[in-house]
């Protein structure tokens, strides 16, 4: 991998190194997964911050048990309430966008990013530019900006650990393997719960419907990216800059089960499998401690009760997600960006019934060729580059969206 190292870190007797640790988006799926573990560990970790954008109850009542320094709310508005709710505690309270950014330079040996969407950009980037470990969690750090994202990182010397499983798992089939020896890395997606819908099934597919993922609990958008199947297009595009390949070595299994999370093919023929139960404190526990391991309060694998795990290609006619990710990250510059924002209004426009669960990838399709035919798809050599093409990608696919109704 290009973006771990695995130096020294201070410990605290046996067990895990303790650390201190902000998390970003701490009342979201990701943040709350994270304090189950903190709080299971408590002699591991001081918490230093902890932001979220509109739930000061769930934001306080965390900050309070975890003893946090400093509790931030995204929205301004709020800023009151979270004042209250933190009285006589000596909490530090702030609000705004500013704020959080800031919440994110706030000195911590470990910062989780677990903001969801372009809001997590520039809070994430001022994290990576501390130099000190970074678990990542938010995907649009290296789907919209990969390039500039990944030069944040180096030039800081930014430890980088990603928290989606399947990147999670590469890392640890990879084991610190010579470039050279790797054939393939391939992500499993469970196929989500359309993976044997009809074409004219999927034309009827509800908000419920797409929200009931068979294996994982979380976020109601990365839950409808893994019912279309961008959600494994994207993790493409992050493991094209995580991993020293090329997007021809990487590749998408379908494996129902989602027990086994990455495959990496050596050029032996030997191929290392991480295997685990679908609980995202799996990679957490990991990119908190690595390289140590920390306990977490996992179902443990009993192959012989599982019974059997099994593996299909994606079909591409059905999910055409797959193939616009790749066609976007093929392009390279802007594109990608385009493409994460033109996904995410065209979810939430699925989620709120204003267009069908097809009309998802549509509009991520045409957003795509509008912006192209536009001249949008250009270099992106710096953040402010990347914020505009996630704007303009949002005004062309929420104009793009009368075409379905």
């Amino acid at each position: 991998m290009r973006t771990v190292s695995a130096g020294p870190v201070p410990t605290n007797g046996p067990g895990v190194a303790r650390r201190s640790l902000s998390i970003l988006g701490a009342t979201g799926s990701i943040g709350q997964s994270t304090l189950d573990l903190v709080e299971r560990n408590r002699e591991a970790f001081e918490i230093i911050a902890l932001t979220a954008q509109n739930n000061v109850t769930s934001l306080a009542e965390a900050a309070r048990r975890t003893h946090a320094r400093l509790a931030v709310i995204g929205d301004p508005a709020r800023y009151a309430e979270l004042q209250t709710a933190l009285a006589g505690t000596g909490i530090r309270a702030a609000a705004g966008p500013q704020a959080v950014i800031a919440a994110a330079a706030e000195p911590a040996d470990c910062v989780m990013a677990a903001i969801v969407g372009a809001a997590g950009l520039e809070p994430t980037f001022e994290a990576a530019r501390q130099g000190r470990r970074l678990a990542l969690a938010n995907k649009e750090c290296l789907v919209s900006a990969g390039e500039v994202f990944m030069a944040a990182v180096a030039d800081a010397g930014t430890e980088l650990l990603p928290v989606d499983s399947e990147h999670s798992a590469a890392l640890q089939a990879l084991a610190g393997a010579a470039p050279e020896s790797i054939e393939r890395i391939v992500l499993t997606a469970s196929g989500g719960p359309f993976r044997t819908w009809t074409s004219e099934q999927l034309q009827h597919a509800t908000p419920e419907q797409a929200l009931r993922h068979p294996n994982w609990s979380m976020g109601a958008k990365i839950t409808v990216d893994s019912a279309t199947l961008m959600n494994k297009g994207l993790e493409l595009i992050e493991a094209y800059h995580l991993f020293p390949v090329s997007a021809g070595q990487l590749g998408i299994v379908i494996h129902p089960q989602s027990i086994v999370h990455c495959l990496v093919s050596y050029t032996d023929g030997s191929v290392i499998a991480q295997m685990s139960f679908p609980d995202m404190r799996t990679p957490i526990a990991l990119a908190l401690s690595w390289p140590q391991r920390m306990k977490a309060p996992t179902r443990r694998l009993d192959l012989a009760a599982v019974g059997s795990l099994s593996f299909e290609e994606p079909d591409a006619a059905r999910f055409p997600a797959l193939t616009i990710a790749r066609d976007a990250l093929a392009k390279g510059g802007t594109a990608p960006a385009i493409l994460s924002a033109a996904n995410e209004i065209a979810v939430e426009a699925f989620l709120a019934r204003q267009i069908g669960f097809l009309d998802i990838a549509r509009n991520v399709a045409d957003t795509m060729e509008a912006a192209q035919a536009k001249g949008l798809v250009t270099a992106a050599d710096t953040l402010s580059d990347v914020l505009a093409a996630d704007a303009e990608g949002r005004r062309l696919a929420q104009s793009l969206l009368g075409r379905y109704v």
